[in-house]
């Protein structure tokens, strides 16, 4: 990636970091923008409101409608965030002997036998 503040990365822990990194910033991205389109749609919704002309305010059902759809589409991109940030935590920390977050939010502690 052109411009990228991680540059070449040649270790492939890295690598891996690196495409959930740029995964990361991809959803980021793509919810910004979603919520930029949202702000646009609730001044609109807002405007239509005000001026209380029947048109108008018929077209606010679809844009509520367009809203609440945006606003699934934002939470699915934090859900998969939420769940790469998760996947990774667990795939850097398995070698770890300090223990582990599971997903109920219990820590498992892990053992290194030595011999």
């Amino acid at each position: 990636m052109e411009g990228d503040i991680f540059g070449d990365v040649s270790t492939p822990a890295l690598q891996v970091d690196s495409r959930i990194i740029q995964a990361f910033q991809k959803n980021l991205l793509e919810a910004q923008d979603i919520l930029d389109q949202n702000r646009l749609l609730i001044n609109e919704i807002n405007q239509n409101h005000s001026s209380k002309m029947p048109h108008n305010l018929s077209r606010n059902v679809g844009l509520i409608r367009e809203l609440n759809n945006n606003i699934r589409r934002v939470v699915d991109l934090y859900a998969d965030l939420s769940s790469s940030c998760i996947k990774s935590q667990e795939a850097s920390s398995e070698g770890d002997s300090s223990g582990t977050l599971k997903s109920d939010g219990k820590v498992s502690q892990k053992r290194t036998r030595i011999s």
